[in-house]
């Protein structure tokens, strides 16, 4: 059975940092993540790794976000600065498996005000 726990998130001024981290157990994971949903919105893609370290970033954080990923401990952490209030969502930690399977976590929001 897969767990997942995420950890950081909270509230920031535009240009602050903030730090996300999700832990996940039960079967290895060919790639781990985050996606965001804003208000009113789909849920987007932020940034994911594979487990050979390549990543990928959606363009709107670009520069500004990077994800880091411990293969052995099953861990993502996603460092987040010059937020700006778009970045306003609940962000999502995802991991997959194979054969083909999606996980979630439980959502934490980060707010960014202006």
């Amino acid at each position: 059975q897969v767990h997942m726990v995420e950890s950081g998130g909270g509230l920031v001024q535009a240009g602050g940092s903030l730090n996300l981290s999700c832990a996940a157990t039960g079967k290895i994971f060919t790639s781990m993540g985050w996606y965001r949903q804003a208000p009113g919105k789909q849920r987007e893609l932020v940034a994911t790794m594979n487990t050979g370290g390549i990543s990928n970033y959606a363009d709107s954080v670009k520069g500004r976000f990077t994800i880091s990923r411990d293969n052995g401990k099953n861990t993502v952490a996603l460092q987040m600065n010059s937020l700006k209030p778009e970045d306003t969502a609940v962000y999502y930690c995802n991991a997959v498996s194979l054969p083909l399977a999606y996980y979630w976590g439980q959502g934490t929001q980060v707010t960014v005000s202006s």
